[in-house]
């Protein structure tokens, strides 16, 4: 490796254009250093998603101080027409068959306008060596690290991250692959955290697209959509820091953390099998362990206060993610949980 003080150059990097003839374009911001390995890192696919943004405000102070060996490319605001709009989702009305940005990965020239979007983004992760995605779940969610278990090199960044919960999983890298990963909720940080084993079909994830181009990536969840919470932009900001250290791009090692407890979120998701106000237990909170059937708390008819139905756990673990209480209707997610790996 060569360090040598990091020049900083910001670009605006086109994606495709609006019926006004404007660009929808993103910011890209390059740390250019001594020869070493290419880093990406983005955030914001999920337009409420805050903390990820923030997080890369605080790396970037620190960057441009220091001496680099490589390349960092940073994309703030990978999904500006969520993050405008202040929507999880992309607007309907700019693509009703794709909403969801990170289902979509690599895109599709040829396809609706966010995969084109998309592909028009992908040649910046096909010459990285690896990534690291930002996103953030609700306050009630355990800070974790998410990352491919048959994948070594992703593993290794995913510890070096320094969450104190690392979630492995069996992830499906391609479309016939009968494996169905467990991401989709905690990406929807604005419904409760924690990702959901709902059928479909996961393949358009960020992390999973990498990996079948043989980039290592990892998905960071930090707490608190919506909100600049700013122990979660700095937990982000030294979790991307670490992730430079142990690649060798700063000449520093990764910050000592205690051992990673490391989970799989293989467990059925908890959910409302009917509509109402829903209250968690008093003595549970996130975090807290539970069994297979034990009483987590109830759904009530806020108007004739008739306890409609006691919600229980799904499996013997750790209830990484869960809602203290809110108005629920019947299928949504009120809690999920995470079995030892």
């Amino acid at each position: 490796m060569t360090y040598a003080p990091a020049t900083h150059t910001r670009t605006e990097r086109r994606l495709g254009h609006f019926p006004s003839g404007r660009d929808v374009a993103v910011t890209v911001h390059r740390y250019d250093g001594g020869d070493g390995p290419t880093v990406f890192a983005q955030a914001a696919q999920h337009g409420i998603e805050l903390n990820g943004p923030a997080a890369l405000r605080r790396l970037h102070g620190r960057l441009v101080d220091a001496d680099i060996a490589g390349t960092v490319v940073v994309v703030p605001i990978t999904n500006p027409l969520a993050f405008d709009h202040r929507s999880y989702l992309t607007p309907e009305a700019y693509d009703a068959l794709n909403p969801n940005f990170n289902r979509i990965w690599p895109g599709d020239g040829g396809g609706s306008f966010q995969e084109r979007l998309v592909a028009n983004l992908w040649p910046l992760v096909e010459g990285a060596d690896a990534a690291v995605d930002l996103h953030t779940g609700n306050p009630e969610m355990l800070e974790h690290v998410r990352y491919r278990r048959a994948d070594p090199d992703a593993r290794s960044l995913a510890e070096a991250f320094g969450t104190d919960v690392l979630l492995a999983d069996d992830d499906p890298i391609d479309s016939d692959d009968d494996s169905i990963d467990s991401d989709d909720a905690s990406e929807r940080g604005d419904h409760g955290g924690g990702e959901t084993a709902a059928s479909g079909d996961f393949t358009g994830k960020f992390r999973l697209a990498a990996a079948r181009i043989g980039v290592p990536a990892i998905t960071a969840e930090l707490s608190n959509s919506r909100t600049v919470c700013q122990s979660a932009a700095e937990s982000g900001a030294v979790g991307v820091w670490n992730v430079l250290c142990e690649l060798d791009v700063l000449s520093e090692a990764p910050a000592a953390r205690s051992e990673p407890r490391i989970l799989r979120d293989d467990a059925p998701r908890v959910v409302a099998e009917t509509s109402g106000l829903f209250e968690l237990r008093e003595d549970l909170s996130v975090g807290a362990e539970v069994v297979d059937g034990e009483e987590l708390g109830a759904v009530y008819d806020p108007a004739t206060f008739e306890r409609l139905e006691t919600v229980t756990a799904t499996a013997d673990g750790v209830m990484y993610s869960v809602s203290p209480g809110r108005v629920v209707v019947t299928g949504e997610r009120l809690a999920s949980i995470a079995t030892n790996a």
